[in-house]
């Protein structure tokens, strides 16, 4: 970045550059939401190519961006708006960390379900903007099922709000979810309301393991069940070794309502576990809080903040499979060094890896079952070789088109999205 964009937003009110050592884009810190809007502004009128972000956690994913020109960060803009706790609503900035978040509703007994990668850093925007929901979606929905309304900084640098009190949307869109999993290539969120629900007083998991068959039917079973578990995931042979918690594939499941219902429902998947020859174990209180910690980090481990960290070897990608194919493409993986963890329900998931190889197989094997699997966050030449997204679908032109709407000079995140939008 030359000395005359340094110092055009050096003059900007309000505006922090932070250089950042051995680095080509120092990070431009707004501290205010006007001054994010005059950073735009100042971006539109020159034409200068702007990476929002976050804390920097998730900054590596996607695509690789087109020769930017300004790293943005909504980390300051990190207040809590509204709570209205009768009506179990929250309004925040997007800067705000979901950790610290939960610590205030938490007084109310209240909490936000989402369990997004890099819990500690994750700020809410971040989330939004890639869509991470986590586990709960099993229970609570996806990202776009627990978002209100939201506020955005178009390209040209002027506000914009959807959903909420506003009575009718932008130009007939659905905003929240439009901009949700965006990754930052149509606007900057500025804030956001969400819808709350009472915070669980009790909690157990149960862990089952056996052969891929069995665990099979017990999936199918579960599937079909009346059973109300609030996170239930999938869990790959290589995954369960590596936590040491025995041997072939995992089943896991969480229950978060009143004692005996939650007593029942263990009951009934033990049974049908014990009946299948699969062995299960029950956890609550710190093990098992203790226990969906340690799968989210050994699957996330290696979180790049501002695309340096540890792992930095390892690639992570994201999935999708029909619900009923999940335990036959963790059978698939069998003996390859990849730690997978699929959600039940939706058939979303996650792998890490090493070998950039075995990126093509794995890929061509979930699109014949009308799967995806999309690199998150690699290096830049492991996505220069292998494009992250591999998207042949026939909305790449519907994309395009709303890229085109709010963002006709390409400025946001230009090449990080679908299609090299």
């Amino acid at each position: 970045m030359s000395d005359t964009i340094l110092n055009q937003l050096s003059s900007i009110p309000n505006v922090l550059v932070e250089p950042r050592q051995g680095k080509d884009l120092p990070l431009v810190a707004p501290l205010t939401v006007e001054a994010l809007s005059q950073v735009m502004k100042s971006a539109y009128s020159h034409q200068w190519r702007v990476i929002p972000s976050g804390s920097g956690s998730k900054l590596n994913w996607g695509g690789i961006v087109k020769d930017p020109d300004l790293l943005l960060t909504t980390q300051n803009l990190n207040k809590i708006l509204d709570h209205a706790v009768s009506d179990l609503t929250v309004t925040v900035e997007s800067g705000v960390k979901l950790v610290d978040l939960q610590r205030e509703l938490a007084k109310f007994k209240q909490f936000l379900p989402i369990d997004p990668a890099y819990l500690d850093q994750a700020t809410l925007g971040g989330i939004v903007a890639t869509g991470d929901t986590g586990s709960y979606r099993q229970g609570y929905g996806g990202v776009r099922d627990l978002i209100l309304g939201v506020s955005w900084i178009r390209s040209d640098g002027e506000l914009a709000k959807a959903g909420g009190k506003v009575v009718k949307n932008v130009a007939g869109y659905d905003m929240m979810k439009i901009l949700t999993g965006s990754y930052g290539t149509l606007g900057i969120i500025t804030s956001m309301t969400f819808r709350l629900y009472p915070l669980p007083e009790n909690s157990q998991t149960v862990l089952v393991t056996g052969e891929a068959a069995k665990i099979n039917s017990l999936a199918q079973t579960i599937r079909m069940s009346s059973l109300t578990p609030t996170m239930t995931d999938l869990l790959s042979a290589e995954l369960i070794s590596r936590l040491g918690l025995g041997e072939g594939l995992g089943l896991i499941l969480r229950w978060q309502t009143i004692p005996d219902s939650i007593a029942e429902q263990v009951t009934q998947v033990k049974d049908s576990a014990e009946r299948l020859s699969c062995l299960s174990t029950t956890y609550e209180g710190e093990t098992e809080v203790n226990l969906w910690q340690k799968i989210k980090q050994t699957i996330w481990e290696g979180c790049r903040v501002w695309g340096v960290g540890c792992g930095d070897t390892d690639i992570i990608c994201k999935i999708g499979i029909k619900p009923s194919q999940a335990t036959a493409f963790l059978t698939f993986l069998n003996g390859l060094p990849v730690l997978a963890q699929i959600h039940l329900g939706s058939g979303v998931g996650y792998l890490q890896l090493e070998r950039e190889d075995l990126l093509p197989k794995l890929r061509s094997h979930l699109e014949a079952e009308k799967g995806f699997l999309t690199v998150l966050d690699a290096s830049t030449a492991c996505k220069t070789a292998f494009e992250p997204w591999g998207y042949t679908g026939n909305a790449l032109e519907m994309m395009r088109k709303i890229k085109q709407q709010f963002d006709p000079l390409k400025l946001l995140s230009p090449g990080r999205f679908i299609g090299n939008i």
